[in-house]
């Protein structure tokens, strides 16, 4: 069966396992609090050009967004996000199970409008009755989006820009950030985004990690007990050494932006098949994410030899469907595909 259903069910990256096997032996220090760890970070901190970045590891998407997010809100505080936005749609309540709530807006192919952003910010700052709401403290985006599409560097700063104007730090999910930012159409650079966001995370379970995922905090300092907030929604693990070991892989020799890049171009060879085949497309993605409409006939057909997702109806005979590349993704996969279309 090929696989083309998420980008985190090929395991991990040769390198990053050859990485993992310097565990044994090494008794290093328990709760991330050792040498490979220390490494990774100091990598990271170069990739993005911030020497004095804080870095936290955590296990997943879901649990660094919950965590994080807690760790920046009072209890009265809730969150903006598009109304497509992961928190919202693909974490089951995760957030509001911290008790902050989510405040959703309009999206737009994925994306937040800064000047929507604005006028909500200003409505509720010139409310009469605003102590009797929600506080909006904290802006949430994904990139790239769950749509697969990215904001430019402009969309970004204009965010940026408002956050600032209303003291409200900006958090960016990059649960596939590197496929963003190794996009074709992508205008930002990692130290480019790490300068116009307060935190934001680098994911590595959906490229080319068993699991991990690395929140940096950039603008804003990271609360001074994060550690304990971390404890507390049980996001730390004794054996911290592991998510280290495999950011301090893929932080070495660019492994983390060239498997960004590889699963980038199946998924522009992927996009000219589909093309080629006359399918029309839900989005346009320029990322490893692909949304086609296909015929509920032709689904039946495919999905007893590949693996892709149900998006949601077209209408009445047609499905969305996802396929999505990694670093596993091979030419052999995308012939097959070929083949069977």
């Amino acid at each position: 069966m090929i696989s083309f259903e998420c980008d985190y069910n090929n395991g991990a990256h040769p390198k990053v396992l050859e990485n993992l096997m310097k565990y044994n032996g090494a008794n290093p220090t328990p709760y991330g609090f050792d040498e490979f760890s220390d490494r990774a970070k100091e990598r990271i901190r170069e990739a993005i050009g911030m020497p004095d970045a804080q870095i936290f590891f955590l296990t997943g998407g879901t649990q660094t967004n919950a965590t994080t997010i807690d760790s920046m809100l009072y209890q009265y505080e809730g969150v903006i996000c598009a109304d497509t936005g992961h928190i919202n749609v693909h974490e089951a309540g995760a957030v509001e199970f911290t008790e902050h709530k989510i405040i959703t807006l309009p999206n737009h192919q994925g994306r937040l409008d800064a000047k929507e952003l604005e006028k909500y910010l200003d409505d509720y700052m010139h409310d009469g009755s605003r102590e009797h709401a929600v506080y909006p403290g904290l802006v949430y985006i994904t990139f790239p989006t769950e749509y697969g599409t990215l904001y430019t560097a402009q969309e970004l700063d204009q965010i940026y820009k408002v956050c600032q104007a209303y003291n409200i730090p900006l958090y960016i999910d990059g649960a596939r950030l590197g496929y963003g930012l190794m996009a074709d159409e992508c205008d930002i650079t990692l130290p480019w985004l790490a300068r116009h966001c307060d935190v934001f995370y680098i994911g590595g379970t959906k490229i080319g990690a068993l699991c991990g995922e690395a929140v940096v905090f950039c603008g804003r300092q990271a609360h001074k007990h994060f550690f304990s907030i971390q404890k507390q929604h049980g996001a730390v693990i004794a054996k911290g050494a592991l998510i280290g070991l495999q950011f301090d892989a893929l932080f070495t020799d660019n492994l983390y932006f060239d498997i960004s890049r590889h699963a980038i171009e199946k998924a522009m060879q992927m996009k000219q098949i589909f093309q080629q085949k006359g399918y029309e497309f839900y989005i346009d993605s320029p990322t490893n994410q692909q949304f086609v409409i296909l015929h509920n006939n032709t689904v039946e057909r495919l999905q007893d030899k590949i693996d892709f997702s149900h998006w949601g109806k077209a209408d009445i005979q047609h499905t969305i469907c996802r396929f999505v590349t990694s670093w596993a993704t091979t030419d052999e996969d995308l012939n097959e595909l070929k083949r069977l279309l």
